[in-house]
């Protein structure tokens, strides 16, 4: 049986050299990565990939803008939307793909947009602003959503407003394509809720707290009225040393088997993992550790799920482990990558595998970037 190929792609800030998305190959096997190329992107804080696979979705000053993704994983700029309110931080899709939401820390708005079929980003179909302050006034005066997710019945949007310490939920009514507040998931005052996942059997929910530094597991259903459900069952701290205080719970994700749940915590600068009890949805802790770089503000499990990359924000760094199940500890693969500010991370399988593996020069990166300038014509 053939190996598959992958690329992984890296958004960045660009107010420093950085100049957008980075592209890399993948050796999947060794846990390792090599730059390929760079699109050039204006602050591509947040990256998604569309639900069949065929496009790629990024955060932008200008708004959002989506990719064609080629056979070989390269990138090409379909059009670009302006979101009607300040840069997002996050995305997400619902099941079908019609819908990509935004989440806006900036100015507390959660925006819809319709997608076209043909990869095109359509109109805004609508925008909600969150309103109010939070416990924690010097941080919280308003707004900040950090994270938009659909709940696994594909009717309920879950929007994380790490401000007002609250995750509001609203229905989406897909015959007028509007958002409906129905319901406030509070969180307790100063908890900082980052974002939200579902497990894969969709009985269970995942919290991340950034400032109590906790995951919050709860039951998850829909009740005798149709309406979502959450009855909170277990809090498990982050830190890879409880002692600390610091407050930066940075990011989460679940394993591709549905079977573990990773965080990175900037505060302590670790990562950590946790095994799911299939039965319960509760977490049992495997580890807590370093990731030998400063604010890890993102984690992404490679394809195998035996190595982990984290993007260490502001160490400029990208570092793989290979992850050893039965020890419970992580084993750095190679030299950390350098790259100013990285923001997040996705793998992408891919139907050509690359002639060999080698990083590219900075010389080359820019002479790259250029050459996507000089041809870029964007599609409103």
């Amino acid at each position: 049986m053939a190996a598959e190929n992958y690329v992984a792609y890296v958004g960045t800030y660009t107010n420093g050299s950085s100049k957008g998305i980075h592209i890399y190959d993948v050796d999947v096997e060794e846990g390792l990565l090599y730059l390929r190329k760079v699109v050039p992107v204006n602050n591509s804080s947040y990256i998604k990939e569309s639900r069949n696979g065929e496009y790629l979705y990024s955060i932008a000053d200008e708004g959002v803008e989506v990719y064609k993704i080629a056979p070989d994983g390269d990138l090409t700029s379909i059009n670009q939307i302006d979101i009607d309110g300040m840069r997002g931080c996050h995305l997400s899709t619902d099941l079908t793909g019609k819908y990509l939401f935004v989440a806006g820390y900036h100015d507390g708005k959660v925006t819809v947009i319709h997608t076209h079929q043909d990869g095109r980003l359509g109109s805004v179909m609508d925008g909600k602003y969150h309103r109010g302050q939070g416990a924690l006034v010097e941080r919280s005066f308003r707004p900040h959503v950090t994270c938009v997710r659909i709940t696994p019945d594909n009717r309920f949007l879950c929007a994380v407003d790490e401000a007002l310490d609250q995750v509001i939920i609203y229905n989406i009514d897909h015959h007028i394509n509007k958002l409906k507040e129905v319901d406030i998931l509070r969180m307790g005052n100063q908890a900082g809720p980052k974002s939200i996942h579902f497990s894969k059997d969709g009985r269970f929910c995942y919290i991340l707290c950034q400032i109590t530094n906790v995951i919050r597991v709860y039951d998850y259903h829909l009740n005798e009225f149709g309406f979502p459900r959450f009855e909170l069952k277990q809090e498990v701290s982050t830190l890879s040393n409880a002692k600390d205080p610091y407050d930066a719970a940075s990011a989460m994700r679940l394993s591709y088997d549905g079977k573990y749940v990773v965080c990175a915590t900037a505060g302590d600068d670790s990562v950590a993992m946790y095994k799911i009890d299939p039965e319960t949805g509760m977490l049992d802790r495997q580890f807590a550790l370093p990731t030998s770089g400063e604010y890890p503000k993102d984690i992404a499990l490679f394809p195998d799920q035996q190595h982990i990359a984290v993007c260490n924000n502001q160490g400029g760094t990208i570092t793989t482990f290979k992850i050893d199940y039965d020890k419970n500890v992580l084993m750095m693969k190679g030299k950390p990558q350098q790259i100013d500010t990285p923001n997040c991370m996705l793998f992408h399988k891919i139907e050509q595998a690359p002639e060999s593996f080698r990083n590219i020069t900075e010389k080359e990166a820019e002479a790259e970037v250029q050459k996507r300038v000089r041809s870029y014509v964007p599609v409103n």
